[in-house]
């Protein structure tokens, strides 16, 4: 895509072969959150890199240099979260992987990059008292605005929807007679129906109004809403309600999850539910239910004496 040393050449820097790096994603399929991730870290990583003696030209990236810039991300301040370091790590190391497809450069310096290890963290469901007393809140309000915000809350919590996946849905993905929602792929996943309860099909009603086409969430104007939109809505939603702690949309999707678990106790159910490609990815819900863990011991421990 764009890159060769066929035409005028390889382009001598990084900046200029990200915007190549980035067309390429979008070739490949990748989901716009995971190319915009991706982009974002490889320009970062350029912008240092043009403030350095090589002055971000290719093929005076070493690993050494990549090495030093991952440490300084370190150094500066508080150390990024494991999880963000590993995850410019592999942008990194796909983005260098690429060119060396291409024989931009003869072996890529991000290859002998590690992740580091990772602890399993358990998900943090917003217990489910709170969300009904977010649920209450937003219903004392009769604006528009607080309409589609209820919409909002009701379906993430309802059916499970990643945040990208809820503000992605366009009115002729819905089936509310039905009761079913067409939800696009999301983090190279598949396209798949979301079941919608009643209390879900009510709220995204009364929303929507005589609306038939486009987003199904609005923000200012016609303009799809955005993720940051959402969350500072829900943020204030939240202070309106009194429920401290920090919680975000997708603490609703853990909700969903937890509660769906706990209800059925079946894990391939929740991971289908949730679009999860791997049921790796699901299991934590799995380990994370201690009450599930504590009757089955006490039952246990019961017909033992």
């Amino acid at each position: 895509c764009g890159v060769n040393r066929s035409h005028a050449g390889p382009p001598v820097h990084i900046q200029e072969a990200s915007s190549y790096f980035e067309q390429q994603l979008v070739a490949d399929g990748r989901a716009p959150g995971t190319v915009a991730q991706r982009v974002r870290h490889v320009r970062a990583f350029a912008t240092w890199a043009a403030g350095e003696r090589h002055g971000g030209d290719i093929a005076a990236v070493t690993p050494h240099v990549i090495a030093r810039y991952l440490g300084l991300l370190s150094a500066n301040g508080a150390p990024p979260a494991r999880r963000t370091a590993n995850s410019v790590r592999s942008s990194l190391r796909q983005f260098f992987g690429y060119l060396e497809a291409l024989g931009v450069v003869e072996r890529s310096p991000a290859r002998v990059l590690r992740n580091a290890p990772v602890p399993e963290e358990a998900p943090r469901p917003m217990p489910t008292g709170e969300a009904r007393r977010l649920r209450a809140a937003l219903s004392l309000d009769a604006s528009a605005a607080a309409r589609r915000d209820r919409a909002l809350v009701e379906l993430l919590v309802g059916t499970g929807l990643r945040l990208s996946e809820a503000l992605g849905l366009r009115v002729e993905d819905t089936e509310l007679g039905r009761g079913e929602a067409r939800v696009a792929p999301s983090k190279g996943g598949c396209a798949r129906t979301a079941f919608l309860s009643d209390a879900v099909v009510d709220a995204l009603r009364r929303s929507l109004g005589r609306r038939q086409r486009g987003p199904v969430f609005l923000g200012r104007g016609d303009a799809p809403m955005t993720a940051r939109h959402a969350e500072r809505r829900f943020a204030q939603w939240l202070e309106r309600a009194g429920i401290e702690g920090r919680w975000t949309p997708h603490s609703l999707r853990h909700t969903f999850a937890t509660e769906l678990y706990r209800r059925t106790g079946d894990i391939a159910l929740v991971k289908e539910a949730l679009g999860h490609r791997s049921i790796t990815s699901t299991l934590v819900y799995a380990r994370a239910d201690e009450c599930r863990v504590r009757e089955a011991v006490l039952a246990c421990d019961h017909d033992v004496t």
